[in-house]
């Protein structure tokens, strides 16, 4: 079982930035994976940034040059650097971990920007 607790959410007016963090726990051997999610309101969920255990990364198109990801392995902690926030990043983040062919989730975190 692995269990995400995200933080660093907030309110930022537009063209701030906001520093995501998330941090793995539970008995697992490693993580395959680690991401972000976003859910705006009335929206589908969607892929911000994704990182492998190699550190290969992938954004959203919407996202990208504004955004980027990293994740310690040694802590298995994950975090989302956003630049350059515009009002539509305005939605909950959710922190994933792939494990064992499996997907988890954390709460989620709100990120708020203002215009």
């Amino acid at each position: 079982q692995v269990q995400l607790v995200e933080s660093g959410g907030g309110l930022v007016q537009a063209g701030g930035s906001l520093r995501l963090s998330c941090a793995a726990s539970g008995r697992f051997p490693s993580i395959s994976a680690m991401g972000w999610y976003r859910q705006a309101p009335g929206k589908q969920r969607e892929l911000v940034a994704r990182i492998t255990s190699g550190e290969r990364t992938n954004y959203a198109d919407s996202v990208k040059d504004r955004f980027t990801i990293s994740r310690d392995n040694a802590k298995n902690t994950v975090s989302l650097q956003m630049n350059s926030l515009k009002p539509e990043d305005t939605a909950v983040y959710y922190c994933t971990a792939y494990v064992l062919w499996r997907d988890y989730w954390g709460q989620g975190t709100q990120v708020t920007v203002s215009s």
